[in-house]
């Protein structure tokens, strides 16, 4: 894909209003089916922007634009996760949508992918490996992560939202 600059920022509170509105968009609601109203979003969201949980959500900018949404995490900070995907210490998750529908299956999901693991997972020393857990049925998301270089380990049930993912991981 011949695309513009990709980069991040942090979510801010400010941003909460536009993130629920992407949550609302249905090629994004297909994937990310919680906190479906404001109030949802805001108390998911805001715990992290105000430092009082350790997961990172960050804008996707492409040109300075917003056109999306990642974050990342310890696994281990997440208990109940961590017991489902047996991945160890050291390992962080990422999650992302595109939010601009026209900007989907053109290859940008993998280059946001690759950057945001180089410039932000892998960032921190400590990191070992960066893992993800797609819906089994999302094969678009699932070859993203393969064309940024992650590999599909295994397949795992979601007890949360009750659906088969595909745990995918890059070690550093």
């Amino acid at each position: 894909m011949k695309a513009g600059r990709v980069g991040f920022r942090p979510l801010e509170a400010s941003d909460l209003r536009l993130l629920h509105e992407w949550l609302q968009r249905e090629h994004v609601g297909r994937w990310w089916t919680e906190h479906r109203t404001y109030a949802d979003v805001v108390a998911h969201y805001r715990p992290a922007i105000e430092g009082r949980d350790p997961t990172d959500h960050y804008l996707v900018l492409l040109d300075g634009r917003p056109i999306g949404f990642v974050e990342t995490y310890l696994v281990s900070d997440h208990p109940e996760y961590a017991r489902v995907v047996r991945v160890g210490d050291g390992v962080a998750g990422v999650d992302l949508f595109v939010a601009e529908e026209e900007l989907t299956g053109k290859g940008l999901g993998t280059e946001v992918l690759r950057a945001f693991v180089c410039d932000v997972v892998f960032a921190e020393p400590a990191t070992i490996a960066c893992v993800a857990g797609p819906d089994a049925r999302n094969g678009a998301s699932i070859r993203a992560f393969e064309k940024a270089g992650f590999q599909a380990v295994r397949e795992f049930h979601d007890p949360t939202d009750g659906r088969d993912h595909v745990l995918v991981r890059l070690d550093r």
